[in-house]
């Protein structure tokens, strides 16, 4: 029998008391109570957040939106027809956030940052929130560095500027996502990062904005958030956050990015089919009370930062899409009422083969001339009023030109070939300089006497002949930005020299048939 020693046993007693130490690990655990259409209410999250990441079994989380008395409303992202009543639900104690970061440019994602182009995982340590807070009135400056979008009607008449927010409007089928591609193809060099955020998108639709923005070079400085029209209503919904807190990340990191959410119209219908299963109050149209605020506080995210917080900036070009022209609708008089701006496409200019369809009464740029170099503004100054007034008066002048005096017949007849000029095919945006001198030539009367078909002929030539001829005159205007006496005298000359030209070929080919 072996010896036992008590003070052996009780020092070993001692030194396993004086080592306990004590440690609970708490969770905070729900059960589901019910679930469907992608929405969940729990029991037992007393200490939820509003927006808070919840985590549920088979890798399925949700977001925390509505905080009642005795329950959560969640909605669920991913396969969550895996969710069964009774199920345990897990806080994270974390905000809803997404990866952000270099890492992202180049690639396709969805709403929660998850690759879809297959060139495997994104490596990046920087996450950011889906909603944040946006910049204050103090942490802002005025907008005054232009965002070219090589479109000259763009360009000339309803300029758009870093840090601004600029609706583009119409009716399905008139060119809004062609505006945008033509925008994002022209930042190449222009040191802007673009995130295009297709929400309820037709899949085949998106697969060809990838391959015209990989065609022409654009993805290698643009990102793809996509939520096509067969994910949930979820990640449609959370989709434009998420693209707003890309851009956040080099708006932050002193950098230009430009944002444009396609569309919002169907964000809308999204938020409103889950706002209806929450159980939230209808309002008007069936869209639940806080919908303003749900673009707004988008929207407001898209600022021109002061120089203190690196003069970086986030600009929002959001698309709604009208129902038969209707603006003053619902949903657009809102995002009208929170943005600097909107361009306006109109479907019967579109079938009259102006394209973009821009209709240059309604459209508007609350930054004006500050969102423009100095050269487009010297030349441009009164162009958006010719437009306005010619479309009146070529209403008024359908009955009949006849009685018409001299004076109109010839602002009818400028007005023709200044329509002439802002026509431009698409994926061919334009540099500013030759957007100048082409404004240029119309607003000094250098189109008055060609005939309204040759316009687009004579403007393809030029182009040309200064290439040739006038390389400095481009490139002066490239770097000066401005129309200073020697640039207008060597562009006169350069459009004398260039018009006799013209007409003579022009002669030599009708003698010639």
């Amino acid at each position: 029998m072996a010896n036992i020693k008590a003070d052996e046993i009780t020092q070993i007693l001692r030194q396993q008391i004086e080592n306990y130490q004590q440690a609970v690990a708490v969770e905070e655990v729900g059960s589901v109570i019910s679930v469907g259409d992608g929405i969940a209410r729990i029991h037992g999250l007393e200490r939820c957040m509003a927006g808070e990441m919840l985590s549920f079994p088979h890798d399925v989380f949700g977001i925390a939106l509505n905080l009642e008395e005795d329950q959560v409303g969640t909605v669920l992202l991913g396969d969550y027809t895996e969710i069964r009543e009774g199920d345990t639900v897990k806080r994270t104690n974390k905000i809803m956030s997404v990866p952000v970061g270099e890492a992202m440019v180049g690639r396709v994602v969805d709403p929660l940052g998850q690759p879809l182009d297959g060139k495997g995982p994104i490596q990046t340590e920087h996450r950011n929130p889906l909603e944040r807070l946006a910049p204050g009135v103090v942490d802002r400056q005025p907008v005054r560095e232009p965002l070219q979008t090589g479109i000259k009607a763009i360009d000339s008449m309803i300029p758009i500027g870093r840090g601004q927010r600029e609706l583009i409007i119409g009716d399905r089928q008139t060119g809004k996502t062609a505006i945008i591609l033509d925008t994002i193809i022209n930042q190449r060099d222009q040191d802007m990062i673009c995130i295009y955020c297709a929400v309820g998108q037709k899949r085949s639709t998106i697969a060809q904005v990838i391959k015209t923005l990989t065609d022409y070079g654009a993805m290698d400085y643009s990102i793809i958030v996509a939520a096509s029209a067969t994910e949930p209503a979820t990640m449609q919904y959370i989709a434009p956050f998420a693209a707003a807190a890309m851009g956040e990340f080099f708006r932050d990191s002193k950098k230009h990015a430009v944002c444009f959410y396609d569309d919002l119209s169907k964000h809308a219908q999204s938020y409103r089919e889950i706002s209806l299963l929450l159980r939230r109050p209808p309002g008007r149209e069936a869209y639940p009370g806080d919908v303003f605020f749900l673009h707004s506080r988008l929207l407001e995210r898209a600022a021109k930062l002061n120089d203190a917080l690196g003069a970086g900036s986030l600009t929002a070009l959001p698309v709604i899409e009208t129902q038969a022209g209707d603006v003053s609708a619902y949903i657009p008089t809102n995002v009208i009422s929170i943005t600097d701006g909107q361009i306006y496409l109109e479907a019967d200019l579109f079938n009259a083969g102006i394209r973009p369809a821009i209709n240059a009464g309604i459209s508007v740029s609350r930054v004006g001339g500050n969102a423009q170099i100095k050269a487009m503004r010297q030349v441009a100054g009164t162009l958006r009023l010719d437009m306005a007034q010619y479309r009146d008066l070529a209403a008024f002048a359908q009955f009949g030109t006849e009685q018409l005096d001299k004076t109109t017949q010839a602002q009818l007849a400028r007005g023709q070939r200044l329509v002439e000029v802002l026509k431009q095919d698409q994926f061919q945006p334009l540099p500013v300089e030759k957007q100048v001198l082409i404004i240029f030539a119309g607003g000094n009367r250098y189109l008055d006497d060609l005939e309204v078909s040759d316009v687009g002929r004579f403007e393809r030539e030029l182009y040309l002949y200064l290439e040739t001829n006038y390389p400095d005159l481009l490139k002066g205007l490239r770097e000066k930005k401005q129309m200073d006496e020697q640039i207008r005298a060597e562009a006169t000359r350069a459009l004398d020299a260039f018009k006799d030209t013209f007409q003579a070929t022009a002669k030599a080919a009708v003698a010639g048939s």
